[in-house]
């Protein structure tokens, strides 16, 4: 090689270094130099309303703008189904270009039921994970796990909320076997399947977020309707996808479950607000130190039994970092970041919450931003 190849690799090298330490430095500001609001307003992810085409004037632009939110969550509604990816496109870019750090831009993508890019919007179809993992093979995984997470990529999304990783405990379970959305009821096919899952989202650049923690494979009821109670049928496999995925290293985050395990928290907390299921089993007995992200705060198995303001407060000391209001679930009022950001807020400024707790959180969430 001459030597003036040699200097150029050498210079190229070290132009990609210092962008990276540029991109680097955006997307994580140092935590002593930030403010309160800014920390606050990472933790927040919501819906985009209801609209299908994105105007200067929407407010989740002003919510972005002033930090009051740091990631927003797509649903069907959101298609405008005249030109279904040119819109959600241009919406996503318009929302990025808003964005002072990196914005969480996420979806619902499982495959199957919970699938919002449908193909009468022009998209292709999508397989369940029970299909998936009936078949049994990683080539037939990796090739609907790379269709979906291609599109995403392409329309700009960064965060899938898949793979689902519950196991298949009870069969008639009415939110996840039932409707297929579980790999197994054989806690290492779900890792097997899972991880591919993982694997080629992170090749085309979306990250991923591991359902639903403990394990909703063995409820018999559905926690976006009320309380689903795991006391009596939960089994430990359910922790075994995680545990072998932490260990694999294909974990980019996961989200609780609203569920009820007292053999995990005796006071019967759902694992969303309860410091026992998220700091003491995730955190202490598995060993994670990534985020965690709260199923939808709206669901009612907590909206209807702990309140809007309580269930916040319950969430954050309980571990949660960041907490998802999707204004989704019919029967909730839909709840705006300005309000969600400023109830944070009052608990911090009232001693109710330290802010040593939302600094942590915080780091924890720039950590995972800055490999977006």
């Amino acid at each position: 090689m001459s030597m003036y190849k040699v200097l150029s690799s050498i210079m190229l090298i070290c132009l990609c270094i210092n962008l990276q330490a540029h991109a680097f430095q955006r997307a994580t500001p140092l935590t002593n130099d930030v403010t309160l609001d800014v920390m606050i307003g990472q933790m927040i992810i919501t819906g985009i309303g209801d609209q299908s085409y994105m105007r200067e004037s929407d407010p989740i632009l002003d919510d972005i703008k002033a930090g009051r939110v740091g990631g927003v969550i797509f649903f069907e509604k959101n298609i405008n189904r005249n030109s279904p990816a040119e819109q959600m496109k241009r919406s996503i870019e318009m929302m990025k270009g808003a964005a002072n750090i990196p914005l969480f831009v996420s979806i619902d993508e499982e495959g199957g039921k919970v699938n919002r890019l449908k193909t009468k919007y022009g998209f292709p179809a999508t397989k369940t994970a029970e299909y998936l993992g009936k078949v049994d093979k990683l080539d037939t995984t990796a090739y609907y796990a790379n269709q979906t997470a291609s599109i995403l990529h392409a329309l700009g999304f960064n965060l899938n909320y898949a793979p689902d990783v519950d196991v298949a405990i009870y069969a008639d379970n009415p939110v996840i076997a039932k409707i297929g959305r579980s790999y197994s009821a054989d806690a290492s096919q779900v890792v097997k399947h899972a991880s591919e899952v993982v694997r080629v989202h992170r090749e085309n650049q979306v990250m991923t977020v591991l359902k639903h923690f403990p394990g909703h494979g063995s409820s018999h009821a559905d926690s976006h309707l009320g309380v689903a109670d795991v006391t009596n049928y939960w089994q430990f496999s359910e922790l075994l996808p995680y545990k072998a995925m932490l260990d694999s290293g294909m974990v980019d985050a996961i989200m609780t479950a609203h569920i009820v395990n007292k053999h995990m928290d005796a006071n019967g907390l759902p694992a969303t607000l309860s410091p026992y299921i998220v700091n003491d089993v995730l955190r202490g007995f598995l060993g994670y130190n990534g985020v965690v992200f709260s199923d939808d705060m709206q669901m009612h198995a907590i909206s209807s039994n702990y309140g809007f303001e309580e269930s916040i407060k319950l969430s954050i000391l309980a571990g949660v970092d960041v907490l998802m209001f999707a204004n989704n679930v019919p029967g909730n009022e839909k709840r705006t970041a300005k309000e969600i950001h400023a109830i944070i807020k009052g608990y911090v400024e009232g001693g109710q919450i330290s802010e040593q707790r939302i600094r942590e959180s915080y780091d924890r969430i720039m950590r995972m931003k800055s490999k977006l």
